[in-house]
């Protein structure tokens, strides 16, 4: 059995690739990431984050380099293959939560379960499980709009888990929010991924909030550093 979740070799992407101002933003940037394992990414702005979360969720893809998620090897792949991977086996969250508006916070979960074929029935079951365990027990039937900014965010938490992936990747998803109530979805969204042994590799500013993963790698230049803590 593979002993990484997720490995990313000798990624390169290029933009105006071949023009006077191509920018390099990912040069040879290899990353592992074990089952369980948390990982704090730090970047400054505009240094690729964004785009290494994507490429390693399948919504974007190197120039060169493998993106391997459980010993299968995805950037070969076709996109109906990658499609399916990318719905079952990864969960994404962002800095905004993209949550529909005219859909309830249980409608919102169940979305992309019923797109993988789980019968409504199983969705909503599950969808109130996963709102519960977030301290969102009561707010099922609510639409985003009558949410706060942290109760909205945890519900894209939800979300992303919905369909059980093998890893999470978050993109600054406490960014959005003031100091206090970021620490408490942050806490939330902790406990959830570690009670799991879920793999996640989470993009952040916040200092406080990657001292608090595993590790902690560094884009710096294109390449993906080992940061001590």
């Amino acid at each position: 059995m593979n002993e990484f979740v997720l490995e990313l070799k000798g990624l390169h992407k290029t933009y105006n690739s071949g023009k006077p101002n191509q920018i390099d933003v990912l040069s040879n940037a290899e990353l592992s990431l074990k089952e369980g394992e948390v990982v704090a990414l730090v970047a400054p702005s505009g240094a690729g984050k964004s785009t290494l979360l994507h490429i390693a969720g399948l919504l974007d893809t190197p120039d060169s380099g493998d993106v391997i998620l459980k010993g299968e090897m995805l950037n070969v792949k076709s996109d109906a293959r990658r499609t399916i991977i990318r719905r079952r086996d990864i969960g994404f969250i962002y800095q905004f939560h993209h949550l529909l508006p005219e859909f309830s916070a249980a409608e919102n979960i169940m979305i992309p379960q019923m797109a993988d074929g789980i019968a409504r029935s199983k969705a909503y079951d599950r969808a109130g499980e996963l709102l519960s365990k977030v301290g969102l027990g009561s707010r099922v039937k609510h639409r985003p709009a009558e949410l706060s900014g942290g109760e909205q965010q945890r519900v894209a938490f939800c979300r992303a888990l919905a369909n059980r992936p093998s890893i999470l990747l978050a993109d600054e998803p406490t960014g959005n929010l003031d100091q206090t109530t970021s620490h408490q979805v942050f806490d939330t969204l902790l406990s959830i991924v570690r009670e799991t042994r879920l793999s996640a590799l989470i993009a952040t500013h916040n200092p406080d909030i990657a001292e608090r993963m595993d590790r902690t790698i560094r884009l710096s230049e294109g390449r993906l550093i080992n940061a001590l803590k």
